[in-house]
């Protein structure tokens, strides 16, 4: 690799930059094995951020990943999320306990919420710093959480032991530089960019081929090395085969060039006003 991705969270956890999402694995039981088989590739490759949620499948993703990390959890930097459906005082704790149990492990390293709900954030950072406490949880943070929700997070007593926020960001949704991605530098917290690719539909576009053909490269290694060009940002793209996983982690080894970024800012222009938060 030619510079160091890697990024230290509060608790001094050391990780790479390049991880893997897990929206949508494992719905489907027929891909069980060859998605697991993908987890623990990457693990292998040192994209040991997992991220997931009790959303996803209804918990079967969360089992999926249990499954996956047996054996080797302390490799992990495990983060999850609760539904803000679940995410009063009480039901986050529960909400917590049923995921450790899916996962099969005693503690997260990352516990989100995964956006905006009915309760009041003061709940849910109770629930947080209780959870902490009792060793369940390492780090808390928000996903899909803008500006004014992180301030008023910050606002409340515990609330800026705030860890992460966990955004859709990519080459196409580039609205958080306008004023998220600053405040998150500001106060030293992690952007984590879910759909880094698009979901892929990035991998065919022109402007991306041509760069990455310099690059002896694809366009999905050309965004995933776009979005993690600057420090503090994580990138957590799905991929459900060893090929995949294999691709993605390449992303690391290309240098953008000063003409590169030119060519990415004039076909995806950055933001010059404020933009409302994406959510996918």
């Amino acid at each position: 690799m030619k510079k160091e991705h890697t990024y230290t969270f509060r608790d001094n956890r050391k990780v790479l930059t390049l991880g893997q999402g897990t929206w949508n694995m494992g719905d489907d039981d027929t891909r069980r094995k060859t998605e697991l088989e993908a987890l623990r590739t990457g693990i292998d490759l040192g994209m040991t951020v997992i991220d997931t949620a009790e959303m996803y499948g209804n918990g079967r993703s969360e089992r999926l990943v249990g499954e996956a990390i047996l054996g080797q959890r302390d490799k992990v930097y495990l983060i999850s999320k609760v539904l803000p459906s679940n995410a009063s005082r009480q039901g986050t704790l529960r909400a917590c306990e049923n995921t450790l149990k899916r996962l099969q492990i005693d503690h997260l390293d990352l516990y989100l919420l995964h956006w905006q709900g009915r309760y009041p954030f003061e709940e849910t950072v109770e629930a947080m710093l209780q959870l902490r406490q009792e060793g369940k949880i390492n780090e808390w943070g928000v996903s899909n959480i803008d500006v004014d929700g992180m301030e008023e997070f910050y606002a409340i007593p515990g609330g800026n032991t705030c860890t992460a926020n966990e955004v859709v960001y990519n080459i196409t949704r580039r609205g958080i530089e306008y004023d998220l991605i600053p405040w998150c530098r500001e106060h030293n917290i992690p952007v984590i960019a879910y759909s880094p690719v698009e979901q892929g539909r990035l991998a065919k576009h022109p402007v991306l081929t041509e760069i990455a053909r310099r690059h002896n490269a694809t366009s999905t290694q050309i965004a995933l090395a776009w979005v993690v060009r600057n420090p503090g940002i994580i990138a957590i793209p799905k991929a459900a085969s060893v090929n995949h996983v294999q691709e993605n982690c390449q992303s690391l080894t290309i240098e953008l060039t000063k003409e590169d970024l030119i060519r990415i800012d004039n076909a995806f222009p950055s933001p010059t006003r404020k933009m409302p938060l994406d959510m996918l």
